[in-house]
């Protein structure tokens, strides 16, 4: 082998170690801001069930800035921690949300490539983690009281993703410094 081939191996083996470390910081990170998310006292305008989503800035750092499959993999990371320290349903349901929420912003960037916000990608991004949440939550249900919570959580995520992009807009600089962005 020569020395170029040796050079673009080590190259292409860095490159895949400090995407791992990202993305494992990211997950890390992710965990951090939904344990603080967890112990806030509520809002006095917030209705049960209803979060602001903080950890899913990591999520989408690492889809603006890493790439699909790092942020899917975060999301399903995630989710696995829920169910290990909240139960099976809730690990179904930030597994539902965080796909079908992941699923929708990577189609908003593939069809609107630049036209579109990252204020637009995080309100959709939050209102389809409720919809998917909804529809895992459908299937655990049986009432059909569930569907009159729906507006609920479709204003909620519009909400949450209004503060996720502007809490990620803070976060961009403090990245950027530290050669992440």
């Amino acid at each position: 082998m020569d020395k170029k081939a040796i050079d673009d191996n080590l190259t292409a083996d860095v490159k895949k170690s400090k995407m791992m470390v990202l993305t494992a910081m990211l997950f890390a990170v992710s965990i951090v801001l939904s344990i603080i998310e967890n112990t806030l006292p509520p809002l006095p305008i917030m209705v049960p069930g209803v979060k602001m989503g903080l950890s899913n800035i990591a999520v989408m750092y690492a889809l603006f800035f890493l790439g699909k499959k790092q942020a899917f993999g975060i999301a399903v990371l995630k989710a696995f921690f829920v169910f290990i320290t909240r139960g099976a349903a809730a690990g179904l349901l930030s597994f539902s949300g965080g796909i079908i929420s992941l699923i929708i912003m990577i189609l908003l960037i593939n069809i609107f490539k630049d036209r579109i916000s990252y204020l637009t990608i995080s309100i959709f991004g939050a209102v389809f983690h409720n919809i998917g949440q909804f529809v895992a939550a459908s299937f655990l249900l049986t009432t059909l009281y569930i569907w009159a919570y729906l507006p609920v959580l479709l204003i909620s995520g519009v909400a949450a993703g209004i503060m996720t992009a502007t809490l990620l807009r803070f976060i961009f600089p403090a990245f950027k410094r530290a050669g992440l962005k």
